[in-house]
């Protein structure tokens, strides 16, 4: 069971280096005074996620076509990109709607 829980810890943080996910949270955290906050956040949704895969393993595919969850995947990382340019397009604005100057 311990190598078990090693390889998947390793696998996983090995994975999670550099990945979008990372970015984002650098990303978020350099907005904010409250690195703690965002590190709780993340961590809870990496745990949170983690849970789900687990728990759902490959059934799912067995009840939605492979191609729909591909699709409906894709859809929501498009919505997170989207969303993501648009705030970042905001250029200069602060959390409080500020206009800044360098």
């Amino acid at each position: 069971m311990l190598a078990l829980l090693g390889s998947t810890f390793i696998t996983v943080f090995l994975a999670e280096l550099g990945d979008k996910t990372q970015l984002a949270i650098v990303s978020i955290s350099g907005t904010t005074s409250r690195p703690g906050a965002v590190f709780a956040g993340s961590a809870a949704a990496l745990v949170l996620a983690s849970m789900v895969g687990a728990a759902a393993g490959g059934s799912l595919s067995t009840v939605i076509p492979p191609d729909a969850l591909q699709l409906l995947a894709s859809v929501g990382f498009l919505i997170l990109g989207s969303r993501l340019i648009l705030r970042s397009s905001r250029s200069g604005d602060g959390e409080n709607g500020e206009t800044t100057t360098p």
